[in-house]
């Protein structure tokens, strides 16, 4: 795209880049005009969509090669690689019934799952038999194979039916003599017992419920002059409150989780990924969600997840399907078909290109040819507000998505000069307005955590450290309305592709109800939030925290005042307190806001001495300069405590980048360590950082107690720049319990793990254990300790 963006005449990269959104129209067709006669485009678009050049194309000799890999594998007994290669065999064989090798495909799976059933991996190897038999009834290896993972299960019964079928079908007598003898160990080892129920669902257990019932409540649209549109409640709603939930318009998996996570429902793909039946791009956890992503399915009787809603008022519901015969629109459909152009455009033109399919495919239900419009999302888009550069690269993509989706849908698809400009306002819209869908994992990338009890001497137990990590891209129409608040009521969180909305505190009625786009405070300050946000949301935040005077800003980034009695915080930035109770602070740049005083009640005690250090006296003019501290006037030089602070940081990250630490460097991080708490506020972000990371250190090398001193020090800091009840201080909990753990103090680590617990349910309610697995390993582990 670099080419084409290059080729673009000065004179009409000049009308783009100036151009507003009403302008759109005249600079797109100019656009697509000059692209028209440039013989470099017809080859990009050639490129993206002829099945002959596609890099995604089904590919029987690679299959046949990737299986022969995967043989070798298998006969060294080296059984991931194996694993492996057979997935990318079936990744790549024909899998359609026009051009299916029969033997091929029921070979390959039968040859996962026999190295599924090496690894242990004994319901994701059933699943492959039942795919083998279900395209080759007859086939005598998937019976047997499939019957010996029933006996390695202990369903007796059931395996000995398998073992049959399979002995009926087999044509080979030294094959019959095996599969004889199986039967006689498995009949003279055990009498057939009842089992108690394997399920071989090649599907997910269920579609995800909403666990108990939601609080009933209205939810309203109001407008702000400082704000604009949000939503505001009309009653009171009680904390943990599930108030919204929220199918995606369109959602898309990001490149970066392309091999991880299901491309449909974004959960990690277990070792029998399923993959798309017309190309090699999407992966999917389940036969199910191939088939919602690349083929219509009915929704039959299941119960999905629902919501009711309107601008003017959102209420949330659990719905099920509006009928037996609906079907949910298939948003790889048109992407698949050899052309490759959805691996190589940008992730929110591709996600442009699904809402579009989504309205070109009801439009042609008329059964007339029509104008491509696209939906009317009444979404912001901010399109004046964007550099240049942004304008001519969204136009450009605009024209060859248009094209991208033109070629298949061919004659169906007519397009206009308005059809170009609705599709780069869309573009702009999902930059603005989209959601990033985000899953808790821990941070070696692993899904479950490793737990060590009661070996405090031992190397390598880490603590339980845990990350979110963005997977997915989607546009909620309803969940776009909720304003942004530094200091959120309500958390965002996510079961499948569904948005669920839970209070996080009591919202009293005509409240505003707002969850945060990221910036958070304890997390940010002042000034990196309003840089964030005006950067990707094109918006200067006036929420209560960036409104008001906030202690944790004050304090997140200061240095301690050289005076050893003085609580006060001195900051890189520069307050003046006027007579009128407001705060003029200077945050660098040209960047310089007014703060209301906060209730310096509202704060806990030791905060409370520290806002006294500058909010007392009031009525009385103070200047607070650069390097001043906020209490007693004291002067220290910023830039060398600066270039000191990051030296000694530095010093102790190095301890993060070691696979093998020794005593030495552990002893030099607490130096520096010693000399931060001197130079740095002990509410300072750096100080909580610096902790966790030597606590980390500690548990690695097998000093338990210490790391758990460490850990505890960072927490208690925390506490204070967020609340002791935020999210981010159960996650911090959790490292401590895996050390207490390790420390073989089950009393405790039970004790910190029900702290955790109850702040998680005000974040999760019931759905604590489905969002975050790894809790039900550490239950498990707290109740064996």
């Amino acid at each position: 795209m670099e080419g084409l963006k290059s080729a673009v005449p000065t004179e009409l990269r000049r009308a783009v880049g100036e151009g507003t959104a009403a302008d759109l129209p005249a600079t797109t067709s100019r656009l697509f005009a000059f692209f028209d006669s440039l013989p470099l485009f017809h080859q990009v678009m050639q490129e993206l969509t002829d099945p002959e050049l596609a890099l995604c194309r089904k590919d029987k000799a690679k299959a046949v090669e990737l299986k022969g890999h995967g043989n070798a594998c298998f006969s060294r007994r080296e059984f991931r690689e194996a694993l492996g290669h057979y997935s990318q065999a079936l990744r790549h064989v024909p899998i359609t019934s026009d051009d299916m090798d029969v033997k091929l495909v029921s070979a390959i799976y039968v040859n996962r799952a026999s190295t599924m059933h090496k690894l242990g991996l004994f319901k994701e190897s059933l699943r492959d038999c039942d795919r083998a038999i279900s395209i080759s009834p007859n086939y005598s290896k998937a019976w047997y194979r499939k019957g010996m993972v029933k006996t390695a299960l202990k369903n007796y019964s059931s395996a000995v039916h398998d073992l049959e079928v399979a002995l009926s079908l087999e044509v080979t007598s030294s094959g019959k003599n095996n599969i004889e003898q199986e039967l006689k160990l498995i009949l003279h080892k055990h009498e057939c017992i009842n089992e108690a129920g394997t399920s071989n669902c090649d599907s997910k257990d269920e579609d995800l419920p909403l666990a108990g019932q939601p609080h009933k409540v209205v939810i309203e649209s109001i407008s702000t002059p400082n704000k604009g549109r949000g939503m505001a409640s009309t009653d009171d709603i009680p904390p943990a409150s599930l108030i919204h939930v929220e199918d995606p318009l369109a959602a898309i998996i990001l490149k970066s989780s392309r091999e991880i996570h299901c491309h449909f429902c974004f959960s990690e793909t277990p070792a029998d990924v399923v993959f798309c039946p017309s190309c090699t791009i999407p992966i999917y956890c389940s036969k199910r969600c191939q088939e919602q992503s690349v083929g219509d399915i009915s929704c039959d009787e299941d119960t999905h997840l629902g919501y009711s809603t309107s601008i003017a008022n959102l209420s949330i519901t659990s719905t099920s399907c509006k009928s037996p015969r609906s079907k949910q629109f298939a948003e790889h459909k048109h992407e698949c078909g050899g052309a490759h152009w959805a691996a190589v455009l940008p992730t929110d033109v591709v996600l442009a290109g699904r809402i579009m399919a989504r309205s070109i495919e009801k439009m042609m239900l008329s059964g007339k040819r029509f104008a491509i419009s696209g939906p009317n999302l009444d979404l912001v888009h901010h399109y004046d507000q964007h550099s240049p550069a942004n304008k001519l690269e969204s136009q450009i993509y605009a024209i060859v998505l248009l094209l991208c989706l033109q070629n298949h849908y061919r004659s169906d698809l007519l397009w206009t000069e308005d059809s170009l400009s609705q599709l780069v306002l869309l573009i702009f819209q999902i930059k603005v307005n989209s959601i990033a869908i985000v899953r808790v994992r821990s941070v070696d990338g692993s899904p479950e955590l490793t737990v060590n009890r009661g070996v405090s001497g031992a190397e390598g137990a880490n603590m339980c450290s845990v990350e979110q990590v963005r997977v997915a891209q989607a546009v909620y129409v309803s969940g776009s309305l909720f304003n942004h608040s530094c200091q959120p009521n309500v958390h965002a969180y996510f079961l499948s592709r569904a948005l669920m909305l839970r209070t996080t505190e009591f919202i009293k009625s005509g409240s505003p109800v707002e969850l945060s786009y990221g910036p958070q405070v304890g997390e940010m300050q002042l000034s990196e939030r309003q840089k964030s946000l005006q950067e990707n949301y094109y918006f200067s935040c006036q929420c209560s925290s960036c409104s008001e005077l906030n202690l944790s800003d004050l304090v997140m980034s200061s240095f301690c005042c050289p005076q050893s009695n003085c609580l006060g915080a001195i900051s890189e930035s520069t307050y003046y307190r006027s007579k009128e109770n407001f705060v003029n602070v200077s945050l660098g740049g040209s960047y310089v806001c007014k703060l209301s005083l906060p209730d310096v009640s509202k704060v806990d005690k030791d905060m409370e001495n520290v806002a006294k250090s500058l909010l007392g006296n009031i009525g009385v003019s103070l200047n607070i300069d650069h390097g001043c501290c906020t209490s007693c006037r004291s002067h220290i030089d910023v830039s060398s405590a600066l270039a000191t602070s990051h030296r000694e940081e530095s010093t102790i990250n190095r301890l993060k980048k070691l696979t093998l630490l020794d005593k030495t460097i552990i002893t030099k991080a607490l130096q520096s360590l010693k000399l931060l708490k001197k130079l740095r506020h002990p509410y300072s972000k750096a100080l909580a950082q610096a902790e966790d990371t030597i606590a980390e250190a500690f548990a690695k090398v097998g000093d338990q107690e210490r790391a758990r001193k460490h850990c505890e020090a960072s927490i208690q800091i925390l506490k204070k720049l967020y609340h002791p009840k935020h999210i981010i201080i159960a996650h911090e909990l959790i490292k401590l319990v895996s050390i207490l753990l390790s420390l073989g103090d089950g009393a405790s680590a039970a004790a910190t793990f029900a702290q955790a617990e109850a702040i998680f349910s005000l974040y999760y309610g019931s759905h604590v254990e489905k969002t975050l697995t790894y809790m039900g390993t550490l239950k498990k582990a707290i109740s064996d300790a």
